[in-house]
């Protein structure tokens, strides 16, 4: 009897998130129904098409080779920003979490401290050198040729 009560509180609480489900699905449904139906039709000439940025007409192709240095950048930058978040959490809670929670924050930016100056040593925030310091060359691969191997 207690399970069935308990199923029936369930249901009950969650009939307003599925009613608010429902209600958006179907806004949205028809939002893009009367924007198909009344929206005004435009073909696609070579000007629609082109990108538009700050009124500037693009020259030359958008897909050119980017350096791998602004996606290591991008990378390091996400990983580091996210630290803040977390620092900052811990500089709301910082009463709450006494002593343990200083010496845990004091762990956190020492491994961020080690992972900064690693990717610095071994030239992660070096433009334009494409070797990492630091590392055993690699060993050039061997081509085998398949006439030798199969014995032909």
């Amino acid at each position: 009897m207690l399970c069935q009560m308990e199923a029936i509180v369930v249901e009950s609480t969650l009939w307003p998130l599925v009613l608010y489900f429902s209600l958006v699905l179907i806004l949205v449904i028809a939002i893009l129904i009367l924007s198909s139906l009344v929206g005004e039709k435009s073909s696609m000439s070579r000007a629609t098409g082109e990108p538009f940025e700050s009124g500037v007409v693009h020259i030359g192709s958008a897909q050119i080779p980017v350096s791998v240095e602004f996606y290591l950048v991008a990378m390091f930058f996400v990983i580091f920003d996210l630290e803040t978040v977390f620092i900052f959490a811990w500089a709301v809670a910082f009463y709450e979490l006494g002593v343990f929670g200083y010496f845990a924050i004091s762990v956190f930016v020492l491994v961020l401290t080690i992972a900064l100056i690693y990717e610095w040593k071994s030239g992660a925030l070096e433009w334009g050198v494409k070797t990492r310091k630091g590392l055993a060359p690699s060993l050039p691969q061997q081509t085998f040729d398949l006439q030798k191997i199969g014995g032909r």
